[in-house]
């Protein structure tokens, strides 16, 4: 009979055709456990590996065929993985990816991956243990954090859903308990602050909330790119003579650019005083927490009422695992709470439960991302954690003092955690396309991964030193990998203008 006929001879046989699970068990342990080794060796032997490498033009039309219709022997496409996906990925797990806030990601967060996903659960609602997973995860965050008990949290894509789920159990307390579905997305009434080296997903969250990007006010920094409470007060003080209602300050807990932390103490008691919502966006900053000589930065935390931030960053958990931690879960509740007949809550039996996760956001469907979590937390303990976060601010106070005592670079801001942002010298009105060259060149030959972004109107080079595999010496092979490129990229510009 043909696999997958709709016209088998029997019952049996028809049971037989449509199931997934694999005829030949013994030969798919046995792939697996090959899948399973070479993942090991491709992370035990990541430093023998390119940071990065450029997509040949035949692999990318590989992924231009036509739709699989017949099946495909595992094995062909465990194969066509290791050829044409595994030398081609991101890089982050290098430990010279040093480009963008990204995590390492750890073979115990690689491990429960593989656990989640033969468990295949679905942590929307009901009563299984993966919730409890999630629910513990969440008081250790109030531990952490210094929230009240019955803090609510919830694991989602990333600090941007984090951030937009904030914003709306803020919008929402504002108008004094409309609900999402009852919303009125025509109020322009409603304002909210946060400073210009706020990150984008704020912008986005605005549109998305119906409140519009024109009603985020973005506040001058001072020299450390840090938000000016002054202008702050004096911008809630003109909106509020306007006639409109202001409702939220975001605070930074790790810029995106520099890695600039906002006076978060201070930006509480405007907070406090002015009757508005405090929210921190601390996409990887706010795991500094878990550091106990950078904690102290980050004074006033313990008083916002929400919090967003990534584990799959500075705690190296694998992607994706973003957080969003509300100090009062009513209102978290209050604003996603929906009524409907097929997820009635019972007293007992597998719907039982009176609160679900899909009542605290918007996903129904979600995935088990708290065990990778509780398995890195739980393997690697928060005191390891922290003093790999301490060992990555570490490295960027290496990489600063190298760059100062280079007469061909120069520093582009403070280096306050551990990103740093800096210039090869340019003689001419070029120097942007300069340093945008080096960085190419640098990914391209393999040996580290920076990335760019623009301080005071110019290109910098910017370095963010994340991965808990990065050492010094992958420090020093990026600074000599920029002298190198820069000299070349130079004389090159030398060679052809003076053709």
């Amino acid at each position: 009979m043909k696999p997958g006929s709709l016209l088998p001879g029997t019952v049996e046989e028809s049971e037989a055709a449509i199931t997934l699970d694999p005829k030949d068990w013994t030969d798919v342990r046995a792939l697996g456990h090959t899948m399973l080794d070479d993942m090991f060796d491709y992370l035990e032997n990541i430093r023998q590996r390119p940071a990065w490498r450029p997509i040949p033009r035949q692999v990318r039309e590989s992924f231009r065929g036509p739709l699989p219709v017949e099946p495909t022997d595992i094995a062909s496409v465990y194969h066509d993985f290791t050829e044409l996906i595994l030398p081609y990925s991101t890089g982050n797990v290098h430990p010279g990816f040093l480009g963008w806030v990204h995590g390492g990601g750890t073979v115990a967060g690689m491990l429960a991956e593989m656990l989640a996903g033969g468990l295949n659960a679905n942590l929307g609602g009901r009563d299984h243990i993966p919730i409890e997973v999630e629910r513990q995860i969440t008081e250790w965050m109030r531990h952490i954090f210094g929230f009240p008990e019955g803090a609510s949290g919830l694991f989602v894509t990333g600090t941007s859903v984090a951030n937009f789920i904030a914003l709306l159990v803020a919008r929402d307390t504002a108008r004094r308990g409309d609900s999402l579905l009852n919303a009125d997305l025509q109020d322009r009434s409603l304002v909210v602050y946060a400073s210009r080296a706020t990150h984008s997903c704020i912008q986005k969250a605005m549109a998305m909330s119906g409140l519009g990007a024109g009603a985020l006010r973005l506040i001058e920094m001072d020299s450390m790119h840090r938000i000016r409470a002054a202008e702050l007060k004096t911008a809630i003080a003109a909106d509020r003579k306007a006639g409109l209602k202001p409702f939220l300050i975001v605070g930074n807990a790790g810029t995106v650019d520099i890695g600039a932390i906002d006076p978060l103490d201070e930006l509480s008691d405007i907070a406090s005083h002015e009757g508005l919502w405090f929210h921190v966006d601390g996409a990887f900053g706010a795991m500094a927490m878990l550091a106990p000589n950078l904690a102290p930065l980050l004074k006033g935390i313990e008083r916002a009422d929400s919090i967003a931030f990534d584990f799959h960053k500075w705690a190296q958990v694998p992607y994706d695992a973003g957080f969003v931690l509300v100090r009062n879960a009513k209102q978290h509740f209050d604003a996603f709470a929906t009524p409907a007949a097929y997820l009635r809550r019972e007293t007992r039996g597998a719907a039982a439960g009176a609160q679900w996760p899909c009542d605290f956001g918007p996903d129904l469907s979600r995935g088990f991302r708290a065990l990778k979590t509780w398995f890195t937390l739980k393997t690697y303990g928060t005191a390891q954690l922290g003093a790999v976060i301490s060992r990555t601010c570490e490295l960027a106070q290496h990489a600063r003092r190298r760059i100062e005592e280079n007469a061909a670079l120069e520093l582009a801001a403070p280096v306050q955690l551990n990103i740093v942002c800096f210039r090869f010298r340019g003689s001419d009105i070029h120097s942007d396309l300069l340093n945008a060259g080096i960085v190419a060149d640098i990914q391209e030959s393999g040996i580290a991964v920076p990335s760019t972004t623009v301080l005071d109107g110019r290109l910098a080079i910017r370095a963010a030193i994340v991965n808990h595999r990065t050492q010094t010496s992958d420090i020093d092979s990026l600074i000599s990998a920029v002298l190198k490129f820069g000299e070349q990229e130079t004389r090159g510009n030398a060679i052809s203008r003076s053709g």
